[in-house]
């Protein structure tokens, strides 16, 4: 890593380590738990058998799509028509994410991207800083597009690029390390619920936690 890239992913460690109590753990955990997808959401009556055959017909990964419904907002038709952040706004487990994106002023960046891919945590890792850390980092621009920015990466990378291991550098210019082991795919500290979800122009991956450095 260079010195530019190490003062960058020092920053974010720092931004996140503040949030989750990340400094005595070497900034490699984030803290957030493991979680049903439909935690919460009222959605016990939604036919996940549905979602799982029809990601698994456009090559998507993970167990969480199984919540993407077959038709409407929301599904695999849907947001492969839309710029990433029009899918991601109808996607019901990234709320947070869409409401930090737009926060950050990024929208417009990150819709006129050519080719990207996206890590977005799901609702459930932003829960875990808790809600008066996440409004702070949603009050302070400058912090939350730093972290936003070391979650994207340029290239619609493939579930086959990820189970590479090759690093890939991210958007703030610091790299994240994907990997995949016993059939789960994993980025940095993260696991992947779902992913491979297409957009008009952008590769989204959702994951269980919010990215942090790997020193």
């Amino acid at each position: 890593m260079s010195c530019s890239h190490a003062v960058r992913a020092t920053a974010v460690c720092g931004i996140l380590a503040g949030f989750v109590g990340l400094a005595g753990a070497g900034c490699e955990a984030s803290g957030s738990a493991s979680h049903s997808p439909a935690s919460g959401r009222g959605e016990a009556s939604h036919d996940v058998t549905t979602g799982w055959a029809a990601a698994g017909a456009h090559g998507m990964i993970g167990v969480g799509c199984g919540w993407i419904p077959a038709a409407g907002p929301g599904s695999i038709g849907d947001m492969a028509s839309a710029p990433v952040m029009g899918a991601v706004a109808h996607t019901r487990l990234l709320t947070e994410i869409a409401h930090a994106i737009q926060a950050a002023d990024l929208t417009g960046r990150l819709n006129a991207a050519k080719a990207i891919t996206v890590f977005a945590p799901d609702d459930a890792a932003f829960g875990a800083l808790g809600r008066g850390n996440l409004t702070t980092l949603l009050a302070d621009k400058s912090d939350l597009i730093r972290v936003i920015e070391y979650h994207v990466v340029s290239g619609r990378q493939t579930p086959a690029d990820l189970a590479s291991g090759r690093h890939l550098t991210t958007l703030l210019g610091t790299v994240i390390i994907p990997a995949k082991s016993h059939g789960k795919y994993r980025v940095n500290n993260a696991q992947v619920i779902c992913g491979g979800i297409q957009t008009a122009n952008a590769t989204v991956y959702i994951v269980n936690k919010i990215l942090v450095p790997i020193p």
